[in-house]
């Protein structure tokens, strides 16, 4: 695995251990508050991740765009941020609720970016 692939492989792996982390931490304290934050860094970080890993393996020419190094740092800035928002707001904190706002708006737009990339690119006729 090279470049966007396995800067986004790496990203998945993060997000699993802090998820997991994040359950344990719920299942041992019988606090399940968090449990909005797990779901998304489970969903939305580890598994959107490797789907996106997989993809730019798959697909090596197109990991060798500059827009699939955007694509990497939109997703990697904007779901961070979402989800340290998202924890800090069932915390208890709703001054970020701006953050979080904007978060999901710059990780939304990731996604609407991976579909210009990737459509494209598995339609193409070869």
């Amino acid at each position: 695995m090279q470049g966007v692939a396995r800067n986004f492989f790496t990203l998945a792996v993060i997000y699993s251990l802090c998820g997991m982390a994040l359950g344990l931490h719920m299942a041992i304290t019988h606090d399940h508050g968090q449990m909005p934050t797990h779901a998304h860094t489970m969903v939305a970080g580890w598994l959107m991740s490797a789907v996106f890993a997989f993809f730019y393996h798959l697909f090596p020419t197109v990991r060798q765009k500059t827009i699939a190094v955007v694509h990497f740092w939109l997703t990697a800035v904007s779901g961070i941020a979402l989800m340290i928002g998202l924890y800090l707001e069932l915390a208890g904190y709703p001054g970020i609720e701006p953050v979080l706002a904007v978060s999901s708006m710059g990780f939304y737009a990731g996604m609407l970016l991976f579909a210009a990339i990737s459509l494209p690119a598995v339609w193409k006729k070869a």
